[in-house]
């Protein structure tokens, strides 16, 4: 059996078919999801790319593995899912994006050489690179990953100091000048890059290119995209696809913010520019754009899986590592726990017979991005490792079963570099967010200030925040409590199972120590024995 897991970056869950949209059609997604399992509340850990990937690689909460933000690195010695595949002879390879950034300082105190097999592990979050491509390969960045789609762009005759910049992140103005990807102005025009030499395109030709280099030994491929994350800039024909009169309405209403947080959040310069309606009119669009590409190249790697035969010894999962606000709360870009942001969209495909009875189904149990390593673990013929990860494997909902779940979801946010820190004058030791997600109620823990709370069921859109309602304090103490009982949870005892806990405690003191015991006949009434040479 081998594991296909696709990642789209910052895809909304309501910007698909088969969730619902019908502003825009993703026939291709939609297959995959009626022949598995439609997850309709997946919560990621994180509603941004860095700390939400590195639970979906370790199957742990941000709390528990630390990464809390970009670039923030993931320590040296943090179990990822890799690691544990290897060890029962699973090979785990990256096509794409990781947006890891290796603990450089920690290799070097343990004399780790990056350059080493274990540093280059290490350094890839546990993955073994077939191609790595974190779409941020401006002339200018030290953490470049992209050499490789260059060369190809160089290969095809679209050359230049930084290919990337210059023709998947360029278009060209109607006065014939180039114009830069990263100008919002500049969406609506078709990036330089033809489509079968885009990201995508490529990425997707590479993915392909990884299955049909395998033999029989298993594997999983993460297959992670860039887009539909910004620069928000398609090529032809997908950057004039859709118009403003496709897009649905924004969700926000005048005096949505009375918490003093988002009133500072919503004043930054992203969301200043996305609460703008002649933003939003040219962004999104070619958001939507970006969207069918990805579903197009889908059909074209879903076709190949059922001509090759992959399909039946493949799991295929879909999922994002976040969303896009686009507007919505008077917000732009990720950030935050909305559900435009922090829900995701979650396709699982399982070739097993015992999947059957789930095919084409939904399921609205509360799931985490922290689901997946141990999915994928037992999927494989991996042992259990509760100690370590945090998620639970899915198995039984993909098989049908009607089984007791989570009762509440976590996601965190980190805002301490965020520009609303130093607005709101918080101390970045301070500037954290945790919300607590129990199907009806959204509970937002915030430090240093009241809490925020939506009821979901009376206020889907999330509009109307009852933090501070009088009528809500029950809610609010219950939800709080919540919050506790998970910090209280052990999340750093990592380096025992619990059989060997459970045997340690069986066997009491360690072999050779007797402690408390008056004389030897009450040692050996509690079934102990003395050695021989401790005993006249």
């Amino acid at each position: 059996m081998n594991v296909l897991w696709i990642m789209a970056d910052q895809l909304r869950w309501d910007y698909l078919s088969c969730y619902g949209a019908t502003h825009i059609d993703t026939p291709n997604i939609d297959r995959l999801a009626g022949r598995g399992v439609r997850f309709d509340r997946a919560y990621v850990q994180s509603p941004i790319c860095g700390p939400s990937r590195m639970s979906f690689y370790t199957g742990r909460y941000v709390r528990s593995h630390g990464a809390t933000w970009n670039g923030f690195p993931l320590r040296v010695g943090e179990p990822t899912l890799g690691d544990h595949l290897r060890e029962i002879g699973v090979s785990s390879t990256l096509v794409g994006k990781t947006h890891m950034r290796p603990d450089a300082e920690g290799m070097k105190r343990l004399g780790i050489d990056p350059e080493s097999t274990i540093g280059a592990l290490v350094s890839e979050c546990g993955f073994e690179v077939f191609v790595r491509d974190d779409g941020t390969n401006a002339a200018n960045d030290k953490n470049r990953h992209g050499e490789d789609y260059e060369q190809y762009l160089r290969d095809h005759g679209m050359g230049g100091e930084t290919p990337w910049e210059e023709w998947a992140n360029t278009a060209i103005g109607p006065d014939g000048k180039k114009k830069s990807g990263w100008l919002l102005e500049s969406a609506p025009l078709a990036a330089r890059v033809p489509k079968e030499h885009s990201e995508t395109a490529w990425l997707t030709t590479r993915g392909i290119e990884f299955i049909e280099s395998q033999g029989s030994e298993p594997w999983l491929c993460h297959l992670s995209y860039i887009k539909p994350h910004w620069p928000y800039l398609a090529p032809a024909p997908y950057n004039a696809m859709y118009s403003r009169d496709d897009l649905p309405p924004v969700n926000r209403r005048d005096g949505e913010h009375t918490h003093p947080l988002m009133q500072g959040w919503s004043q930054t310069r992203i969301c200043k520019s996305f609460q703008r309606d002649s933003v939003r009119d040219l962004v999104a669009p070619v958001y939507m754009g970006l969207i069918k590409e990805l579903d197009d190249n889908m059909g074209r790697l879903f076709d190949y899986l059922e001509e090759s035969g992959r399909m039946q010894d493949t799991m295929v999962v879909f999922c994002s590592d976040h969303g896009d606000n686009m507007g919505d709360h008077w917000l732009g870009e990720k950030d935050l726990f909305y559900d435009c942001s922090a829900r995701i969209p979650l396709i699982i495909y399982d070739p097993r017979e015992s999947a059957d009875e789930a095919r084409g189904t939904s399921c609205d149990k509360l799931v985490e991005g922290i689901d997946l390593a141990p999915t994928f673990q037992e999927f494989l013929g991996g042992p259990a490792k509760p100690h370590i990860m945090e998620g639970r494997a899915l198995t039984p909902l993909l098989h049908g079963q009607d089984t007791s779940w989570r009762r509440y979801c976590i996601s965190e946010y980190d805002y301490s570099t965020r520009d609303v820190r130093e607005t709101i004058d918080i101390d970045q030791s301070d500037a954290r967010l945790v919300m607590v997600f129990d199907g009806r109620w959204k509970y937002i823990h915030v430090e240093t200030m009241r809490p925020m709370l939506f009821d979901l069921l009376n206020d889907p859109d999330e509009l109307h925040d009852l933090g501070e309602s009088p009528d809500h304090g029950d809610v609010l103490t219950r939800m709080a409590e919540a919050h506790f009982t998970w910090t209280r949870q052990h999340h750093s005892r990592i380096t025992r199972t619990p059989e060997q806990v459970d045997a340690m405690a069986a066997g009491k003191e360690p072999p050779g120590i007797y402690i408390a015991y008056w004389d030897q006949d009450e040692v050996e009434a509690n079934g102990l024995t003395m050695p021989p040479h401790l005993v006249d």
